[in-house]
This record gives structure tokens, C-alpha cells and sequence, in this order.
């Protein structure tokens, strides 16, 4: 049997991603995973600065913390949680209302639990990207992927146009695969040509998003005078809301450090900016990922569900169960 029977591509390896490779591993199915970035996280990842002083600041500068509710998810946070990469997060959170400038709406500890990666967020992706049976490779983005109908495989190439490997699946995690704005940032056509899955093209072509900024802020003191560790922001245009990231179990608290996420659109000077940070719109809540099974393409991520890690989270495994059904009887 040769590789591209068992192999299968995942591209991207934010949370859905990542969950999507680890279960196709523990099912049998060989991965290879690609990641233009450096690491793994996507939303959840990690932030590295360092102060005027030399010192190491990390901050999550994305995804500040997930809840779950759904049971199959909930059961894999159980075990993350038992392996030490989650954590509960227990701190009292508020709004704060920027016309009376005063805190309300306060949330006592244990109201709803708020996980968080232990050290950080993405600790969970690293974990998974690690998984016996995958193989990940960052700082490799992908080009193309081509399904070649006499083979019936995928071809992936690099940004290079250099071939990666024939795969029997693909697994599409990162919406930039098929969207337009790949083009403003690599300057060629997204890798995924939509004319292989004709029935998926109006759903892919124009997913909507909302932009933001994220600030990251270190303090040598704690700021005592705010009451609450996360907080929304009530009647702001700029400020959608704010976390000690700190405060997180597992952090380093040798300074404080926040971070704030602006509202949509708004534009804040040297501020890390995600131009389609949150998806807008859900298009495959029933399915909960996208699927074509004749070319055996699974397209996954928090924008075919809810716009949020559980989201994310249950996409992944949705596109997992897909492949591993059809892979397990070719």
C-alpha cells in the first residue's frame, strides 16, 4: 500500500485544524499537516514580546478563553484538562459601561467554567500537532491543491509551486485557502480553485468577516483599580473588550499584562491586526463542516459552525469523521 492511500493533508492548524489531524491520527489515518506560520494556534496562539528592560512578555492575544457546552467537545476538553494542557480559569468578570465610566453587570467565580491553554493557549495545538500520526510542517504554506480525477488524489504544491506530496483526502481549515484575500497577501489565486467543488462555491466565495485589532500591554504594578480580571466594553465605538492575561493559570505574574480588542473597523497604531480575525456568518451549522465526498475534501473551522473555539472545535471533528468513514473503506 503506498502512502497516498493512508495519507491525508491538513492545511492550517488553528484549533479546528489541529483537532481534525489528532483525531484522524488516533483513527489510523496518516497526516501531514501545513502551516504558513511559524507555530500552531491560529486564533490561539501566543504572542512574544520583550520589554525595554529584556524581559520575556507573552501574551494571548487572540481567543482569551473558550467555554463548551456540546458534549462531544466537552469530552475531549475533559481529557485535554486531565493531560494538563487546559485549565479552569476562575476570576470574576464584569463590563464596564464608558459613559458612566463605572464597572457592572459583575459575574462571581463558577457561574460558567472559562478553560484556558495551559501555559498558553496554544498549547493545546502544539500538543495535538504532535500526535503520533501526524506530521507537521510550519513555515510551509500551501499553493495549490489540484484534484487529479485519473489518480483520484490531491496534489499539494508549495507557494513555490513544489511538489509536497499526492494525498487521498485534504482537509482545508484555514477559510484563506479558498477566499480572495490569499491573493492580497501572496499575491497569487487562493490554493483551493473552486470549479473542483462546483456545490461549494457559493458558500466559500465570500465568507464574511469582522476585522480587529488586539493591544498588548505589560504593567510593572497590578492596576488595583479595576475589580474585575475580563470585562467587556458597554457604548464604545473603539474598545470591545479587555483580560489580565496574567491572571491565567500557568502565566508568569512578574508583570501584569492585558490585552484589549478593539470593536470592528477600528484602527489602532502599532496594534496587531487580524484582517478576518471573527467570522460573521455560520454556513454549515446542520453538517458542521463542509464536505464533498466523491473528491474526498473536508473544508473545517469555526465559520461553518459558531464563531468560537467549541465552534472551531466541533468542525474539526465533524470533517475528521467524514474522512475516516470514507477512508476506512477504500
Amino acid at each position: 500500500m503506498n502512502n497516498a492511500v493512508t495519507k491525508v493533508a491538513v492545511v492550517g492548524s488553528g484549533i479546528s485544524g489541529a483537532v481534525c489531524a489528532s483525531t484522524l491520527a488516533r483513527n489510523g489515518v496518516s497526516v501531514t499537516l501545513f502551516e504558513s506560520a511559524r507555530g500552531p494556534g491560529g486564533r490561539m496562539s501566543q504572542r512574544r514580546e520583550t520589554s525595554e528592560g529584556g524581559q520575556e512578555l507573552l501574551f494571548d492575544h487572540g481567543a482569551p478563553y473558550f467555554t463548551v457546552t456540546n458534549t462531544d467537545a466537552l469530552a475531549l476538553v475533559r481529557e485535554w484538562e486531565s493531560g494538563g494542557l487546559v485549565n479552569e480559569w476562575k476570576v470574576n468578570f464584569g463590563s464596564f459601561n464608558f459613559v458612566s465610566k463605572q464597572f457592572v453587570d459583575m459575574q462571581q467565580d463558577g457561574m460558567s467554567k472559562k478553560y484556558v491553554g495551559v501555559p498558553g493557549m496554544n498549547s493545546i495545538c502544539k500538543a495535538l500537532c504532535r500526535q503520533p500520526g501526524v506530521e507537521s510542517k510550519f513555515s510551509m504554506g500551501v499553493g495549490r491543491l489540484e484534484w487529479l480525477e485519473d489518480e483520484h488524489l490531491w496534489s499539494v504544491s508549495g507557494l513555490d509551486g513544489e511538489s509536497l506530496g499526492k494525498f487521498k483526502g485534504v482537509v482545508a481549515s484555514d477559510k484563506n485557502v479558498v477566499s480572495p484575500r490569499f491573493r492580497h497577501v501572496a499575491g497569487k489565486p487562493p490554493p483551493l480553485d473552486l470549479t473542483f467543488v462546483p456545490e461549494l462555491t457559493a458558500k466559500l466565495e465570500d465568507i464574511p468577516v469582522n476585522p480587529c485589532f488586539a493591544l498588548m500591554l505589560a504593567f510593572a504594578e497590578p492596576l488595583s483599580s479595576i475589580p474585575v480580571k475580563g470585562f467587556s466594553f458597554q457604548n464604545s465605538e473603539v474598545l470591545s473588550w479587555a483580560h489580565c492575561d496574567s491572571t491565567k493559570p500557568g502565566r508568569s505574574a512578574t508583570t501584569e499584562r492585558w490585552v484589549l480588542h478593539s470593536t470592528c473597523g477600528v484602527c489602532k497604531e502599532k496594534a496587531h491586526r487580524w484582517g478576518s480575525a471573527f467570522p460573521a456568518a455560520s454556513i454549515a451549522k446542520g453538517e458542521k463542516c463542509l464536505w464533498n465526498r466523491k473528491k474526498r475534501l473536508a473544508i473545517c473551522g469555526d465559520f461553518c459552525v459558531s464563531p468560537n473555539v467549541e465552534g472551531a472545535i466541533l468542525s474539526g471533528l465533524a470533517a475528521a469523521s467524514k474522512l475516516a468513514e470514507i477512508l476506512s473503506c477504500l
